[in-house]
């Protein structure tokens, strides 16, 4: 494993020291970290189980089914509600640009991103859990609290690489069905793939009763197309390459990029999830305080 710290700016988590990341499903419950419930006492209402992850308390075990699988289940009751915030993050070779003008790719920018959510969602004494992912899902750390487990999270980006294609999609199904607790999905990436695909995955988490939050990571030079000269433009997923002046193409490329993003925020519309566009040419701090306030608003 690598140096975590380099992942985390202390001036972001200065801005973020007032913010929370809340699910806007019911808060009530007997310890949910900063969603703590006005009930008292036991529920008596149980609902399901949930597999144990450490820091649980092992008096909630259900026994009779440690005794039937040999491995260790919660009970969960209605009135429960900790967090379990679930960070999929994409690291498929898309995610290696950076423009000209980027101070660093999107791949650096969504990593850092994603590990100072995971700082936030820890200090509020709720579960993390991270996926990485390109076609497929690359590293899968499961829901937990604490210092030691947000470190795990943040170095398990280390391993991740970022020279293969992408497939959200079908990567979004699978994660759907391993996200086993109801909770809060983020979904970090920039969305270069088939919308429709990339829909019917969010529709998926959806139906399993996650809340969804969308951060799409573009570099300034993606949203603006600033070339002037003649240029060699490289796809950093297949080997096709294009020489073509900018200046021909630069009308044609803003349509259709407008029309990409336009499906994609009414894809999220359309499935209740919020959808939040991080420029990389944006400083960090800046980025996740304008998010987090965005989402607090909506919440309200």
């Amino acid at each position: 494993m690598g140096d975590y710290r380099k992942y985390f700016d202390p001036r972001t988590l200065a801005r973020l020291a007032a913010a929370r990341l809340r699910s806007r499903r019911a808060v009530e419950g007997h310890m949910a970290g900063m969603h703590r419930s006005p009930l008292r006492g036991l529920s008596v209402e149980f609902a399901e189980h949930r597999e144990y992850s450490p820091g649980d308390d092992l008096r909630y075990v259900d026994w009779k089914v440690f005794g039937r699988s040999d491995k260790f289940y919660l009970k969960q009751y209605e009135e429960e509600t900790n967090l379990v915030c679930y960070l999929a993050v994409d690291t498929s070779a898309s995610m290696g640009y950076r423009g000209p003008a980027a101070a660093m790719s999107k791949l650096e920018y969504a990593q850092r991103a994603a590990a100072n959510l995971a700082y936030l969602v820890t200090r509020q004494q709720d579960s993390v859990a991270l996926a990485t992912f390109d076609a497929e899902v690359r590293q899968f750390v499961r829901p937990g609290r604490g210092a030691e487990h947000w470190r795990h999270v943040v170095e398990s980006f280390d391993v991740s690489g970022e020279d293969r294609p992408t497939s959200i999609g079908p990567v979004l199904h699978q994660l759907a069905e391993r996200f086993i607790d109801r909770g809060l999905v983020i979904l970090i990436s920039d969305l270069f793939d088939d919308v429709p695909k990339l829909v019917a995955g969010l529709k998926h988490l959806r139906h399993r009763r996650h809340d969804v939050i969308v951060l799409q990571v573009l570099d300034a030079a993606e949203i603006e197309f600033p070339f002037r000269r003649t240029t060699m433009f490289e796809s950093v997923e297949t080997d096709d390459e294009v020489l073509a002046h900018p200046i021909a193409l630069r009308k044609a490329y803003l349509a259709e990029f407008g029309r990409f993003l336009d499906a994609v925020r009414r894809g999220c519309r359309e499935l209740s999830i919020d959808h939040f566009v991080l420029r990389t040419d944006e400083p960090l701090a800046d980025a996740l305080s304008r998010f987090l306030a965005a989402r607090e608003a909506r919440s309200a």
